[in-house]
C-alpha cells in the first residue's frame, strides 16, 4: 500500500523540475448506447458521459489541492464510435462527434477521445462511414479527438485504410486551413493500438476494458534531465540506473493519484502510463534528456541509441513501482510539443527520416509533425505505411500524427498554442509513392505473428 507521506519526496521535482500528472483519463464504455436511431443514440452517449464523468474534473482539482501535484489535463476516452454507430445505418457520424463535444464541454474536460475505428484487417461499412466523417467531425468540434488503427502484428497492414487516411488527413487540413490544419493535430493513425491509452489524441476505451475505469498518465522529462546532470560523464550503466530510480519515484506518485481518483470516483483503477510526455516549456523536454547524455543536438548520430536506453530504463523503473503499468509507457517524441525538438527541427538537425529511426525504440512515433501544405495524400499515406511497418515488425505501438499545414512551406511554422505547441514545417522526400499506395490490399503479417 502506498503511503501519502511518499509524495513528500517529490516536492522538489514538482516545484523546480516540471513533474506533473499529465492526465487523469476516465474510460467509458458506450456499447449500451447503441440504437437504430442515431439521434437517440447520441442522446444516450451524452447522458452517459455526463453521468459517469460529471465529477472527474472536480476530483482532479481536489487531488491537486490536497497533494500539491499539478494535474494538467482531465480527459475522457470512449468506445470507438464506429462500433457504437454500426446499427444506425447513418451515412455520417458527425452527430456523434457533436454529442461528444457537448458532453466534454458540459463536464469540463480538456479532450475526449474515441471518434475511432479499428480497421487493421478490414473495414466494415460503419468503419467507412466514420473515416469519411473524420474531417468534418474534427473541423466542427473543439475537444473531440480521433484515431484509426490500420495495422497490427497479428493482422498485417490494411493498405486500403492507409490510402484512405492520407486523403482524410488532407481533407481535415483543408477544412481547418484558417487554424493551421488544427483538425490534423487531433487525429492519430495507429499500428498495434492499445485499449487503455490515457494520452490524446489517440485514446479510446477498448472493448476488453470494464464499463468504466480511471487511468493516470504521469510525466517528468525535466526530472530525468535533472537527475542525469549528477552523473554527467559516467558510463551508460550508471545512466540507466539513474533513469530507473527516477522513473520509480515518478510512477509511485502516479499510482497514488490513480488510487485516490479511483476511490473518490467509485470506479476501478485501470493503469498508470509512465510515458515521458514533453511540453513546449523549457526544462520539460525529452530532447534535453538525450542531449544531457552527451549529444550535441537531438538528431545527431547516437540519438537512437540514447533514446533506446531511456525508453528501456523508464519501463524497468516504472514496473517496479506499480503492478498495473499500461498504456504506452515510454518516451514520446512529438516535435511541436518539445522545445528541444522544435529547436533541432528548425536548425535542420532533426529530420523526418531520423525521427522514423527513433520510432523503432520509443513510444508511438511520428508525432505532431508539420509538413508542407502541398504534400500529396499518397506521400502522407506512405509515411503512415512506413510507421505501421515498424510497429508491425517490431511488435510495438507506432503511430503518425501528421499535419500538412495549408499554405505553409519548409521553414514556416504553425502555432497551435497550449500543449500542442509550435510546429516547424519539415521537408519530406519529394519522390512519389503514388503507384505504391494505389496497389491497396493488405501487407501480410510477419512470421513471428504466429504465436499459438
Amino acid at each position: 500500500m502506498i503511503q501519502r507521506h511518499e509524495i513528500l519526496q517529490t516536492i522538489q521535482m514538482i516545484d523546480q523540475q516540471h513533474l506533473d500528472i499529465r492526465t487523469i483519463t476516465m474510460g467509458i464504455s458506450l456499447l449500451d448506447c447503441a440504437d437504430p436511431d442515431i439521434d437517440r443514440s447520441c442522446t444516450k452517449v451524452y447522458d452517459k458521459i455526463c453521468r459517469l464523468a460529471g465529477k472527474l474534473v472536480k476530483t482532479g482539482e481536489d487531488l491537486e489541492a490536497e497533494f500539491g501535484i499539478p494535474i494538467v489535463n482531465k480527459r475522457v476516452s470512449v468506445t470507438p464510435i464506429a462500433l457504437v454507430g454500426a446499427g444506425t445505418g447513418a451515412r455520417s457520424y458527425v452527430p456523434y462527434a457533436k454529442a461528444l463535444d457537448r458532453a466534454a464541454k458540459e463536464i469540463g474536460v480538456n479532450f475526449l477521445g474515441g471518434f475511432s475505428a479499428l480497421v487493421q484487417k478490414g473495414m466494415t461499412e460503419s468503419d467507412r462511414v466514420l473515416i469519411r466523417s473524420i474531417p468534418e467531425a474534427l473541423a466542427e468540434t473543439e475537444l473531440v479527438c480521433s484515431s484509426v488503427s490500420v495495422g497490427s502484428t497479428r493482422a498485417g497492414i490494411n493498405m486500403d485504410a492507409v490510402r484512405e487516411m492520407g486523403l482524410t488527413i488532407k481533407r481535415a487540413a483543408e477544412l481547418t486551413a484558417d487554424r493551421g490544419g488544427m483538425a490534423c493535430a487531433k487525429l492519430v493513425v495507429f499500428c498495434n493500438a492499445v485499449e487503455d491509452n490515457p494520452f490524446m489524441a489517440g485514446a479510446f476505451h477498448g472493448v476488453g476494458e470494464p464499463e468504466c475505469e480511471v487511468h493516470v498518465g504521469v510525466s517528468g522529462p525535466g526530472v530525468v534531465e535533472h537527475a542525469l546532470r549528477a552523473v554527467r560523464g559516467q558510463p551508460f550503466d550508471v545512466v540507466a540506473e539513474t533513469v530507473k530510480k527516477t522513473a520509480f519515484r515518478i510512477t509511485r506518485m502516479g499510482q497514488l493519484a490513480a488510487q485516490e481518483a479511483s476511490s473518490r470516483l467509485g470506479v476501478p483503477f485501470g493503469i498508470v502510463d509512465l510515458s515521458l510526455a514533453p511540453t513546449p516549456a523549457v526544462g520539460d523536454s525529452v530532447a534535453a534528456i538525450l542531449e544531457e547524455m552527451g549529444l550535441e543536438s537531438v538528431g545527431a548520430p547516437g540519438t537512437t541509441a540514447a533514446l533506446a536506453l531511456l525508453n528501456d530504463a523508464v519501463k524497468k523503473g516504472g514496473v517496479m513501482a506499480s503492478s498495473h503499468v499500461g498504456g504506452l509507457s515510454g518516451a514520446f517524441i512529438p516535435v511541436s510539443e518539445d522545445a528541444g525538438m522544435i529547436a533541432a527541427a528548425r536548425a535542420g538537425k532533426l529530420t523526418i527520416e531520423k525521427l522514423e529511426a527513433m520510432t523503432c525504440v520509443c513510444s508511438v512515433g511520428l508525432d505532431m509533425i508539420a509538413v508542407p501544405g502541398d504534400t500529396s495524400a499518397e506521400t502522407l499515406s506512405a509515411i503512415i505505411a512506413d510507421e505501421a511497418a515498424i510497429g508491425m515488425v517490431n511488435n510495438k505501438t507506432t503511430a503518425a500524427r501528421l499535419i500538412p499545414a495549408p499554405g505553409k512551406t519548409v521553414g514556416d511554422t504553425v502555432d497551435f498554442g497550449g500543449l500542442l505547441g509550435t510546429a516547424p514545417v519539415m521537408p519530406v522526400n519529394p519522390c512519389s509513392p503514388k503507384e505504391f499506395i494505389a496497389r491497396g490490399g493488405r501487407i501480410p503479417a510477419p512470421l513471428h505473428s504466429l504465436k499459438n
